[in-house]
């Protein structure tokens, strides 16, 4: 069997454990917005199955690469270290790429677009209104643009207390026989849905330069350990720390001179 580094085996194992996690985690988010959307009355979102089936993916291939790197690095099999260096390879090219395509990603007038093809909300599907309603509530807003986006149906999620929340609030007359008025929340819901989107466009462009260091990491890692396997005679750079050693300089020596004869 070759001889690898044992302190590079650790290195490389513990470091496939943290990929792995990392993995566990992307999988378990999937399962969360999963439940959420459903709870919520989002089954119906554009795009939902697409990024649901992408994030299962990618945790689960994370994962797997995982325990491929560290079954390859345990056993010492290049083909599996091989197989987890081209994995890695062009999983960072792929990270950079989606990294750097967020970056320059301008979603607000795409998604203005989407939001404005629901108005009326009160004519809208019945998940879109539990959705609006939940995020009236909760984010203390009345319409997505307007509270008109209600027209005349402007539903309690959007009433508030002007006693308690006087900046809060604005009064409204509903054109009916009896011409009501009402509080309603002054902000709108879809500055802060996009304020929303937009920081999770900055973690979602974190997290793929994160991962693409990673994968720099492993492909430095493993690379090494498979030039230890190949030439068990050679030392590694990485590995190796030069020790250069140098002999202290000379005593001085006070030279006296010999008196005349």
């Amino acid at each position: 069997m070759a001889s690898v580094n044992n302190c590079l085996k650790l290195i490389f194992t513990i470091f496939n454990v943290f990929f792995a996690i990392v993995g566990a985690v992307i999988v378990g988010f999937a399962l969360l917005f999963q439940v959420f959307t459903r709870t919520n009355g989002g089954e119906n979102l554009e795009g939902r199955f697409a990024i649901l089936i992408s994030l299962y993916i990618v945790g689960a291939i994370t994962m797997v690469i995982a325990i491929l790197g560290a079954y390859g690095a345990h056993r010492e099999n290049q083909g599996c270290l091989i197989v987890f260096l081209v994995c890695m390879v062009i999983g960072s090219l792929m990270m950079l790429r989606a990294g750097v395509s967020t970056i320059y990603a301008r979603p607000e007038g795409e998604l203005e677009k989407s939001f404005r093809q629901l108005l009326p909300l009160d004519k809208a599907q019945e998940n879109v209104q539990v959705m609006a309603n939940r995020l009236q509530i909760e984010l203390h807003c009345c319409g997505l643009f307007s509270y008109s986006d209600w027209e005349d149906n402007v539903p309690d999620s959007c009433l508030c207390d002007p006693e308690r929340q006087r900046d809060e609030c604005q009064s409204v007359t509903y054109m009916d026989m009896l011409l009501q008025r009402k509080s309603v929340y002054v902000k709108t819901c879809f500055p802060i849905i996009v304020s929303y989107f937009t920081l999770l466009c900055s973690v979602l462009m974190g997290v793929l330069f994160t991962l693409a260091a990673l994968a720099l990491l492993g492909m430095a890692l493993s690379s090494t350990i498979i030039h230890q396997m190949r030439y068990p005679g050679r030392s590694t750079m990485l590995m190796t720390v030069p020790a250069i050693f140098t002999l202290p300089p000379p005593k001085y020596q006070e030279l006296y001179n010999a008196p005349g004869c």
